[in-house]
C-alpha cells in the first residue's frame, strides 16, 4: 500500500504529522521503515522506563508484550529502552531470596526503585487502579500502600502513561459495588468521568497520558513510548495531541467511532440486525456500544491487525471510553433509549432501512428519510400553534 509516508524524514516531522504519520503507518513499518532513522537520533541515548502495577488483572502487561510486529523485545532493542522495573518482567525476585533479605538492587525490587528514583529522569507507566479506602491497605506491596510508591516514582517521572481503563478512569475496580466507598479505587487523573484522580489526592502535579482500553491495543503503548523516547511528545505538548480525558486523539478520533468503520456496519445501514449471537450481522440489537466508543479499533485492529471485537463476533463493550463498565453496563444488551441516527433508535432505523431498500435507494438515503420523517412528525404541533 501506497501511503506517500515511504521516503520521508519521519524524524524531520512536525509532532502533529509525526503522530499523524506514525499512527496510520502502525509500530510495525514505524520501527520497521525508520529503524536507521531512530538509531541515528537516539545515538547512544538509553531511556529508562519504570512500570507500576497497581489494581489490575495484569491484561495490559500481556496485551503490551504479545505485540507482533514488532515484538516487544525488537521495540525495546530499536527505542534503545532500558526496562528498569516492570514486576511482570524484572530479574528481581523481591524483598527476600531464599528466605535470606536481598541487599542490592540487582535481586532486591524494592531498593531498585529508591535506585531509579534517586536517578530520576524516566518514564512511568503506570497499570492498575490505585486505592485510597483503609489509608491504601487494600494494595500494599511489601507492606507499603501502593499510593505511597507511586507518590514516591511519580514525583521524579519525566512523563507518565496509563496504560489501560484501570489506571486511566479507574476500570473495573472503581466499578458499581457494595465497597466501591471503602475500597475507593481511583485512576491518575480521573475517576470515571470526574477528574478526581489518584494525583489530586497525592498532590502530584503532572501531565498523564491516557491509554485507555481494557486492554489497550499494544500499538497505543508503543507508538506513545517511541514518540516520547524520540522527543516528539513533550508535556507542553499534551494540550494539543490529547483529548479532554487525556486520550491521544490518533488513536481516540473525537470525530468518529468504531461503529463507523466496523466490518459489520453494512448490515446496520441495511437494517439487518442479529438478535442472537453467532449471526455475521450487524450486532446493535445484542448490545454493541461502537456508536458511542471513540476509537480507532476497527481501522488499527488486533492481533496483528487481523481482528477486532465485532469482527470476531462480539459486540464492543465500551472499554475505551472513560465510563466503563458502569455507563455500558450490562454489556450484551439493547441500550435503551439512545439514539445513533438523528436521535432514532435501533427498531426505527431497521423500518427505515428496509424500507429504503424496497424501493431501491442507498443507504445514504435513509438519512434524507428520517429527516423527512422528523419534519412530517413536526407539522402537527405546527398546525396546533397555528390555530391558537
Amino acid at each position: 500500500m501506497n501511503t506517500g509516508l515511504d521516503n520521508l524524514d519521519i524524524l524531520e516531522l512536525d509532532r502533529r504529522t509525526f503522530l499523524k504519520a506514525v499512527g496510520m503507518l502502525g509500530a510495525s513499518a514505524f520501527l520497521g521503515n525508520y529503524g536507521t532513522q531512530i538509531a541515528r537520533a537516539l545515538k547512544v541515548a538509553e531511556t529508562k522506563v519504570v512500570w507500576l502495577n497497581g489494581a489490575a488483572c495484569t491484561g495490559c502487561s500481556m496485551s503490551f508484550i504479545n505485540s507482533a510486529h514488532p515484538d516487544v523485545v525488537q521495540a525495546i532493542t530499536e527505542l534503545n529502552v532500558n526496562i528498569g522495573y516492570m514486576e511482570t518482567l524484572s530479574p528481581q525476585q523481591g524483598i527476600f531470596v531464599d528466605g535470606a533479605p536481598a541487599g542490592t538492587s540487582e535481586l532486591n525490587s524494592e531498593l531498585k526503585i529508591e535506585e531509579l528514583v534517586r536517578e530520576g529522569g524516566y518514564i512511568l507507566v503506570v497499570e492498575g487502579a490505585v486505592p485510597f479506602g483503609g489509608s491504601g491497605r487494600y494494595l500494599t506491596i511489601a507492606g507499603k500502600p501502593f499510593k505511597d510508591i507511586l507518590k514516591q516514582v511519580a514525583g521524579k517521572a519525566s512523563a507518565v502513561v496509563a496504560m489501560g481503563a484501570c489506571s486511566s478512569f479507574g476500570g473495573v475496580p472503581s466499578a458499581r459495588s457494595d465497597i466501591r466507598k471503602d475500597t475507593d479505587y481511583r485512576g491518575l487523573l480521573f475517576t470515571g468521568t470526574e477528574k478526581k484522580g489518584a494525583f489530586s489526592e497525592l498532590g502530584i502535579d503532572k501531565p498523564v497520558i491516557n491509554l485507555a482500553g481494557c486492554p489497550p491495543n499494544p500499538e497505543f503503548g508503543l507508538i506513545t513510548l517511541g514518540a516520547l523516547i524520540l522527543g516528539k511528545i513533550t508535556p507542553a505538548d499534551l494540550p494539543d495531541i490529547l483529548d479532554r480525558y487525556n486520550r491521544p486523539t490518533v488513536f481516540f478520533p473525537p470525530d468518529h467511532t468504531i461503529h463507523e468503520n466496523c466490518p459489520r456496519r453494512g448490515y446496520y445501514d441495511k437494517g439487518q440486525l442479529d438478535t442472537e449471537f453467532s449471526g455475521e450481522h450487524c450486532l446493535r440489537k445484542l448490545g454493541c456500544k461502537g456508536p458511542y466508543t471513540h476509537s480507532d479499533c476497527a481501522t488499527r485492529r488486533w492481533n496483528n491487525a487481523l481482528s477486532m471485537c465485532t469482527k470476531a463476533g462480539s459486540p464492543c463493550i465500551g472499554c475505551m471510553e472513560p465510563g466503563f463498565p458502569d455507563s455500558f453496563s450490562p454489556f450484551y444488551r439493547e441500550s435503551e433509549g439512545v439514539g445513533i441516527l438523528l436521535g432514532a433508535d435501533a427498531n426505527t432505523i431497521a423500518k427505515v432501512a428496509i424500507g429504503a431498500a424496497a424501493v431501491g435507494v442507498g443507504a445514504h438515503a435513509v438519512r434524507r428519510v428520517m429527516v423527512s420523517m422528523k419534519k412530517h412528525d413536526a407539522e402537527p404541533e405546527k398546525a396546533e400553534e397555528a390555530q391558537e
